[in-house]
């Protein structure tokens, strides 16, 4: 019997859960050259040779490094801007910043941060949401009283909606003439300091520089996000908005080529960025794909369809929003999807489509069916991401096309109580992110965070899907939770499926990377009440262990 070469280590645990159902449980794992050499027992693993016995695990329990299959590098240097969220949020830093229940809370934060910023600076905050606030919504007017000199820009946690004050919206150029959807208007046609979605958001994005984009791909972004990621025990994740920047890819394949960095990295093209033009995209991915290392996987694209639906930009079908409000804004014309799906569908890319309302779900199924019609292509793992709304019919639609789903389990939790009373109604809201119909129609799935619009942490996310409890202790909706080890699998397996990294990562089997997560409880022995409260001790990446935080 010969071995090659190469140090071998075994690592020792209390428990190895390998989310591999041909060998679910081991005690012990041989790593050489940053791979899986073998999974077992200690005897199992005597016939690869000599081998150093690494003790450190013991104690904890094992599991595959979670797989974050919807977030994006700015969760880590958001933090560079004013925290305005509704709900407590911890900074990469430790920090916990309370979450603020009033326009005069959200003011007074950002007074204090903008008396320390230096002048001709635009103050940024993020994590606002409105729809907290008793339907009322936020004017320029109550930015003014923060500064009526600096400009201010506040971005709402979706993403898809910001209000600014009166100086930025005069420096941007709106105004009551400006003839751009999205821009919301008082009473006498002047804008109200609330810009949805994209096309309205520009002329601010525009002047600030995308610094929402910018910043996660900087280098102080790139290690607040490892931060992050690593006590989430994620070990590879998606920045789902990359605009392919030449300073930022550089800065990307530099930092994730370092061996101790945490996570693997896989960035999705934004098709947005290159408007209708998909053959600059391609040639642009094309380029960028010479850049991929062991951790960072390009070649993904992003289309977004609609917007949110706390935001009331999401597209519904009828009945429509359940408070009356008007249906939402198409990020992308019905009449021009069809030919970006075929264009990048034909490039053999694979496709990630942001789908909210359950209008959108249906438009990007068609234009998927109609593409697959045209070029049958096997194996294209085309996902609907958040796809919150899609009903059973949808579903098995997907099925026969091949598609897969990641939902948008976090919304439950943070927004279920508003989905219920405002923006779907009960019967609705009880099948919004709907794992199990999913799980019955047979579609792969995964279940993601959308980092930083809810905080990156997969044992959370897989908590929301099993218990389906409102902030507020609300079941919503009983018979689509899903069992542990099920939503365990979507934030490993089921998560490196939708991003064709299966082959690579999400079990701990022979050949893949030697990516752990350390956990100080079995978070199949815990009850799924507790499943979010199992502890992150830190990970291993490549087989090389990083450092743990206290049990």
């Amino acid at each position: 019997m010969s071995h090659s070469n190469g140090r071998t280590t075994i690592y020792a645990a209390r428990s190895i859960l390998t989310m591999n159902p041909m060998q679910p449980r081991a005690t012990h794992v041989a790593v050489r050259e940053g791979r899986i050499l073998g999974v077992g027992s200690r005897e199992d693993l005597a016939g690869w040779g000599a081998a150093h016995l690494d003790d450190r695990y013991a104690d904890k329990v094992l599991m595959p490094g979670l797989v974050e299959g919807h977030c994006h590098l700015p969760e880590g240097g958001m933090w560079k801007f004013v925290y305005v969220g509704y709900y407590d949020r911890r900074g990469p830093d430790g920090r916990l910043w309370e979450g603020l229940k009033s326009f005069e809370a959200v003011a007074a934060r950002l007074r204090e941060a903008e008396r320390a910023l230096p002048q001709g600076e635009t103050l940024i905050g993020w994590g606002f949401d409105p729809i907290f606030f008793d339907g009322m919504r936020m004017r320029a007017q109550d930015l003014d009283a923060v500064s009526a000199e600096r400009p201010v820009v506040v971005m709402h946690a979706s993403m898809h909606l910001m209000n600014v004050n009166t100086t930025m919206l005069a420096r941007a150029g709106i105004d009551r003439d400006t003839d751009i959807e999205g821009v919301t208007r008082m009473e006498d046609g002047r804008p109200s300091g609330e810009l949805c979605e994209f096309a309205a958001m520009f002329p601010v994005m525009r002047l600030i520089g995308s610094p929402f984009r910018t910043v996660g791909v900087s280098e102080e972004g790139l290690r607040m996000f490892g931060k992050v990621a690593q006590w989430a025990g994620v070990t590879t994740a998606t920045d789902l908005v990359n605009e392919l920047g030449d300073e930022g890819l550089a800065t990307l394949a530099r930092i994730t080529a370092e061996p101790d960095y945490p996570v693997r990295i896989v960035p999705a093209a934004s098709a947005l960025t290159y408007a209708g033009d998909p053959a600059r995209c391609l040639a642009k991915l094309a380029d960028a794909r010479r850049l991929n290392n062991d951790k960072l996987h390009l070649g993904m694209v992003k289309l977004v369809v609609d917007g949110s639906i706390q935001g009331f930009t999401a597209r519904l079908r009828w009945p429509g929003y359940y408070n009356g409000a008007p249906n939402g804004i198409w990020v992308i014309a019905p009449s021009e999807l069809d030919a970006l799906v075929q264009a990048y569908h034909d490039a053999g890319v694979q496709l990630h489509i942001h789908t909210n309302g359950d209008e959108a779900t249906e438009l990007a199924i068609d234009a998927v069916d109609r593409a697959l019609r045209r070029s049958p292509r096997r194996d294209h793992r085309h996902t609907l991401q958040h796809c919150q709304m899609a009903d059973a019919a949808q579903f098995r639609r997907m099925a026969s096309l091949g598609m897969c789903a990641n939902l948008f389990a976090n919304h439950i939790f943070y927004w279920g109580d508003a989905h219920r009373a405002l923006t779907m109604g009960p019967d609705r809201a009880n099948r919004m992110d709907a794992c199990a119909s999913a799980a019955r129609a047979g579609v792969p799935f995964s279940i993601h965070s959308d980092a930083p619009i809810t905080p990156l942490a997969p044992l959370f996310t897989a908590w929301c899907a099993v218990n389906r409890q409102t902030s507020s202790g609300r079941v919503l909706g009983e018979s689509e939770r899903i069992g542990v080890e099920a939503a365990l699998h979507a934030v490993t397996l089921g998560a490196a499926y939708t991003l064709h990294l299966d082959h690579l990562v999400g079990s701990i089997e022979i050949g893949k990377h030697a990516d752990f997560c350390v956990l100080q409880e079995d978070p199949l022995e815990a009850p799924p009440e507790a499943l979010k409260d199992v502890r992150v001790l830190g990970t291993v990446i490549g087989g090389r262990p990083l450092a743990l935080r206290e049990a």
